[in-house]
């Protein structure tokens, strides 16, 4: 029962996890993620937008804010009491944060993903990916939790741990509030998000935007993987990809960091992931900067480019 003159829509994110009876752990964690991206609006709307002067394991210049993001996360989630391992797309390798896994987990995540749009004012976000125990090596379908922070007009997160995707919006007291239960996607959809150049794209890749074309599907591309994503998510149809291309067939968005926990949310949601021959939760990382191909969103929009991809390559 909701409390008197409180609709269920004021809920906050803690409370919310106990009523769903989560892991007192998992809720834990959840919340110091949820309690760093305090920080992370605040760096954004004040901070510096230019370079750090290093550069990051994929030989990108690392931007001041990636680097200031990067460091509030790690520190929350040091100081989390609950967490065995850590891994950023900032980082190098692994960071062991406990040497003791019972009962603890590991979080993959992209501090700051799309952060070169910070400058021109576009969405961008913060992507978790958050296992049992020590092992981050593993199939992306055995994630406890998932979730996203999206910092636009509104700051939002939306978080899974295998039962539904559900939304949080920032309120003014900088606190997250309900605002959407069990989002779900169509079967199909009228919008595409297409990344990489499409001179580049294979025949099988041509020819299923090509479809979506013909079929009257409306272009939605902003360049950020969070803001996309969450529009297919929360508009309820569409699909983004970013495809095999000619001469980089791994495609470009890293597995641990981006692809698993999307794929884990838009799964929960009633879509589908796949690198346009297998499920994207089926792969099994074998290093921290595995990419692949990814086809994500309305469950026969995917089946439809795994369909031609498998015919035309």
């Amino acid at each position: 029962m909701s409390e008197p003159g409180k609709t269920r829509f004021q809920i906050d994110l803690r409370r919310y996890l106990r009523e769903q009876e989560e892991d007192r752990d998992l809720i834990r964690l959840i919340c110091e993620i949820a309690e760093a991206s305090k920080y992370i609006v605040n760096s954004i709307r004040t901070g510096d937008l230019g370079v750090a002067g290093t550069s990051n394991l994929y030989g990108e210049q690392q931007l001041a804010l990636d680097v200031l993001a990067d460091r509030i996360l790690r520190k929350r989630l040091f100081h989390s009491g609950v967490v065995a391992n850590i891994v950023s797309e900032e980082t190098d390798d692994i960071i062991p944060v406990s040497p003791d896994c019972e009962g603890k987990f590991s979080v993959a995540y992209d501090p700051l993903d799309g952060s070169s749009l910070v400058d021109v004012n576009l969405a961008v976000g913060t992507i978790v990916s958050i296992y049992a125990g020590c092992n981050l090596f593993q199939s992306g379908r055995n994630q406890v939790a998932a979730l996203y922070i999206l910092y636009g007009p509104r700051t939002t997160l939306v978080y899974s741990t295998g039962r539904g995707v559900h939304e949080f919006a920032m309120n003014q007291l900088m606190e997250y509030t309900l605002v959407r239960e069990n989002v779900r996607v169509a079967p199909s959809g009228s919008i595409y998000s297409p990344g990489g150049q499409r001179n580049l794209y294979s025949a099988g890749t041509e020819s299923f935007v090509r479809q979506l074309e013909e079929n009257g599907a409306k272009l939605r591309y902003s360049g950020g993987f969070v803001p996309d994503i969450n529009q297919i998510l929360m508009k309820g149809k569409g699909v983004f990809l970013y495809p095999h291309l000619q001469g980089q067939p791994e495609g470009k968005l890293r597995l641990l960091y981006e692809l698993n926990p999307m794929a884990f949310l838009m799964e929960q949601a009633g879509g589908a992931a796949s690198t346009g021959r297998v499920p994207i939760l089926d792969l099994v990382p074998t290093k921290i900067d595995d990419r692949a191909p990814v086809f994500i969103g309305c469950r026969e929009d995917v089946a439809r480019a795994e369909s031609l991809v498998a015919a035309q390559g």
